[in-house]
């Protein structure tokens, strides 16, 4: 499912006709250029490899790799690829434009990022365990897991087991967000609610899995239109021209007699 990759701005709020406050995330999606097409005969499934319009400080090494291929592009810029269904791959092409009006005012998104990093945690605060007795002889262990283990059979920790240890940094997807504003001058797009990430970093927007699916046109045409100069010209009917007459009125004095 095709996608636009873009950065968190941050949040802020937008009011409502009625009046309604309502919290958003402004993320600014450039758009996003297609630099190869990946199909089930050459790779072994559809997909296209998208570079996302931010630039990047320390893009990977197999990522320059894969952008020196288009020379037109410089090397600060981050890849992303995206799967495609038949419909999709009928469209693709390499060089064109992925934007923010492949999205459209209130549909229902998906958004997914790193979460912010928070060091090394305790389980109180990573896993939101309840501390232990302040008094009745429990001196030591307020904010300690207790038991982790079973008896001698097992006679081991299972895998899994909720402990102290890193907190945040990992992928988080939020499903069934809404989209409240789209500038397209500004490749903005506002998302109601938060979204996983700190500002600055990447985030990836997708149209809701659990929404109802359907096929949507990837890159929108642009009406042209006519100049209203041209179609007047054409509308108005061709008259044709009277030649003039002249008129010899004579001299003062043959007026005079």
């Amino acid at each position: 499912m095709i996608g636009i990759v873009g950065k968190k701005c941050g949040m802020t709020r937008v009011f409502t006709d009625d009046g309604r406050s309502v919290p958003v995330t402004i993320v600014q999606a450039n758009p996003n250029l297609i630099n190869r097409i990946k199909t089930e005969e050459t790779d072994g499934y559809n997909a296209i490899q998208v570079l996302t319009g931010q630039s990047t400080k320390n893009p990977k090494k197999s990522d320059a790799g894969q952008i020196r291929s288009n020379p037109n592009e410089k090397l600060s810029h981050k890849l992303h690829e995206f799967r495609l269904n038949t419909n999709e791959l009928e469209q693709v092409d390499t060089g064109k434009e992925i934007t923010v009006d492949y999205f459209e005012k209130g549909e229902l998104v998906d958004v997914t990022g790193n979460s912010i990093g928070k060091g090394y945690a305790g389980v109180i605060k990573r896993h939101n365990f309840k501390t232990q007795d302040a008094t009745h002889g429990n001196s030591l262990a307020h904010r300690a897991p207790g038991s982790i283990g079973q008896n001698q059979t097992p006679g081991r920790v299972f895998k899994g087991k909720k402990m102290a240890g890193r907190m945040g940094n990992v992928k988080k997807t939020i499903q069934n967000l809404e989209v409240i504003e789209i500038d397209t001058e500004r490749n903005l797009i506002f998302i109601k609610g938060s979204i996983a990430g700190h500002d600055n970093s990447f985030v990836v927007i997708t149209p809701s899995i659990k929404s109802k699916q359907k096929e949507r046109e990837i890159f929108k045409t642009p009406i042209e239109e006519t100049p209203e100069v041209e179609a007047q010209a054409e509308e108005a009917p061709q008259t044709e021209e009277t030649p003039e007459v002249e008129v010899d009125e004579g001299s003062e004095e043959e007026k005079a007699q």
